[in-house]
């Protein structure tokens, strides 16, 4: 097979960091070692870097760390003009911000980055006092919104700071290697899909986008007591444009679930370059329990997950408390996979006042009918143990993406009752029991079913497992990827000065003198001069404000399909692709 040498972007993840992101990008990396990939990753923090990466298969042949949490000053002063070139083509940026324009935002943001390349970083342009009075003037500007007009000098310089870490990749000197891949894949959006944009912008590389989880719909989650609303108008409306830059230029949007396309194609993301995803999870983890139905105590429920408000574990007591008073010998059993430790005390003191300690006679030590663990404790080491502990798994959230615990009970041949949220219904698909969010009543109702028929309980995990079999394994996963990189290299937009796909062997791509390919990129991206007597690389310049012709899309290439993997071999869209 040939080999395809893939850019993979990251923010805050792999390969400096565990948990679900970092583990989605290690299994596509080790699944697919007929490939090159080439880590571009965005870290978050000091002690993420400090504690090093993960162990990297033999596949990864460059890994290059740029950090979002340190200063990045380049200490250099600019002169008259190019201050003012920086004001002009940041004033074309600030004014999509501030009036929801497309076409400034554009125009601004890849004007930046001639800029950056020009003057070495944009640190301190992006920090100066210049900076604050173009927001402000932005701002107080017709058609700006009423929120935004609001902003008061410490709500600019907070939205400065931050504008200016999320626009750090156009300062990178990542785009001489970056451009010469042959497909860019950002393993998010928002910022991490920046480098993506501007390889795909300067050089014609394809640019892949997945999201598990909506950058932008994050950041409408995520809320802290002391930020200032004037700042979260001025980012919210930062990310809506990012985004919708980014869904514009993607050759390809792979969300992970129909609910992350909905928020996509709301954004304005062509439906026909949208290609759905399922992520992979280890089924081998959870086959014991899943193939013992019978394992597992049947008064017994279990809910899994992260302990937080968004959770809802308050409703889950007060739906337990309904189930108690019709099914006495019900057990709670909450196995904590991480803690916000002042939501975990609040619910442990309701489950003290719902459920006081029961005892069986007067010399026996009384217990309470709902207990709190941790994974990796004595009676759970590990999730398989948690899920095998009851029969029916329960998740009682107000606010998810793609529900993992819920997949893992599948695995696991639990039947499950759920509130209907996020992609919730779509992972279940009749395999379960849906309920409305934040009503313990129907929840306790839908429990008490399924404890009243174990007969039911076993079909529905049993259906369960065979679906999440079928749709949620590392199989189909890496398999749809293998198929959408070479769709991207057969497919994508032209290139040119790439030649014909596959025409380079792997040894072209040695680093030395003795080959220089002609397709190098521009000088001014890092890529090698040209020797004595020979022409020098041609660069491809693009003015600020003046849009570059797109290449051709990749509509009619996946039409508009929602795939849970990759077109079998041999079907009608296959045949249809492949002509």
């Amino acid at each position: 097979m040939p080999l395809v040498r893939i850019g993979l972007l990251t923010e805050g993840g792999y390969p400096y960091a565990t948990g679900e992101a970092g583990l989605w990008c290690d299994r596509l990396v080790r699944g697919l070692p007929q490939h090159s990939f080439e880590l571009y990753a965005l870290s978050r923090s000091a002690e993420q870097e400090r504690r090093g990466s993960v162990p990297l298969p033999a596949n990864v042949s460059r890994v290059r760390t740029a950090s979002l949490w340190a200063p990045a000053d380049d200490g250099r002063s600019h002169s008259r003009r190019e201050r003012r070139r920086f004001a002009d083509c940041f004033g074309e940026l600030v004014r999509g911000i501030c009036a929801g324009q497309a076409e400034p935002f554009a125009a601004g943001l890849y004007g930046l980055a001639e800029l950056a390349r020009e003057q070495g970083g944009l640190y301190a342009a992006l920090r100066s006092e210049t900076a604050v009075r173009v927001v402000e003037a932005g701002c107080r500007a017709p058609g700006a919104g009423r929120g935004l007009q609001a902003a008061r000098v410490p709500d600019l310089l907070e939205f400065v700071d931050e504008l200016e870490r999320a626009l750090r990749p156009l300062s990178l000197d990542w785009y001489g290697e970056l451009g010469a891949t042959d497909v860019c894949h950002a393993a998010a959006g928002g910022t991490a899909a920046i480098p993506g944009l501007l390889a795909k912008r300067f050089f014609g590389v394809p640019l892949l986008v997945t999201e598990y989880g909506v950058r932008l719909r994050a950041h409408y989650l995520e809320h802290s007591p002391d930020e200032r609303p004037a700042v979260r108008a001025l980012l919210a409306a930062f990310h809506i444009r990012l985004a919708a830059e980014i869904y514009a230029r993607a050759d390809l949007l792979t969300p992970g679930n129909a609910h992350a396309r909905r928020w996509q194609e709301r954004c304005g993301a062509a439906r026909e370059r949208v290609r759905t995803v399922y992520p992979g999870m280890e089924a081998d983890r959870f086959a014991t329990a899943g193939e013992d139905a019978d394992c597992g105590d049947p008064d017994t429920l279990v809910w899994v997950g992260r302990v937080e408000p968004a959770k809802d574990l308050i409703a889950l007591l007060h739906a337990f408390a309904e189930v108690r008073r019709a099914a006495p010998p019900t057990r709670l059993r909450i196995f904590a996979t991480s803690a916000a430790p002042d939501y975990l005390a609040d619910c442990r003191s309701l489950a003290a006042q719902l459920f006081p300690d029961e005892a069986a006679d007067a010399v026996t030590v009384g217990e309470n009918p709902v207990t709190f663990e941790a994974i990796g404790g004595p009676e759970a080491p590990t999730p398989a143990d948690a899920y095998a502990a009851g029969r029916v798994v329960l998740l009682s959230s107000v606010i998810e993406g793609f529900p993992l615990t819920l997949a893992e009970a599948m695995f696991s041949g639990r039947a499950t009752v759920s509130t209907d949220v996020g992609a919730v219904c779509e992972v279940i698909g009749g395999t379960g029991l849906v309920v409305p969010p934040r009503n313990p009543k129907a929840l306790a109702d839908a429990c008490l079913a399924l404890l009243r028929d174990p007969e039911r309980a076993r079909r529905l995990g049993a259906a369960a497992r065979a679906r999440a079999l079928e749709l949620f394994t590392v199989e189909q996963n890496v398999a749809a990827f293998r198929d959408i990189y070479l769709l991207l290299l057969a497919r994508g937009p032209a290139r040119p000065e790439a030649g014909i796909p596959f025409a380079q062997p792997p040894e072209a791509r040695v680093p030395g003198h003795w080959t220089t390919p002609t397709w190098a990129a521009p000088t001014w991206a890092g890529a090698p001069e040209a020797a004595p007597g020979e022409p020098a690389p041609q660069s491809e310049s693009v003015s600020p404000g003046i849009a570059t012709p797109e290449p051709a899309s990749l509509a009619g290439a996946v039409a508009g399909s929602v795939s849970a993997g990759p077109v079998p071999a041999g079907s009608a869209a296959a045949t249809e692709a492949a002509a």
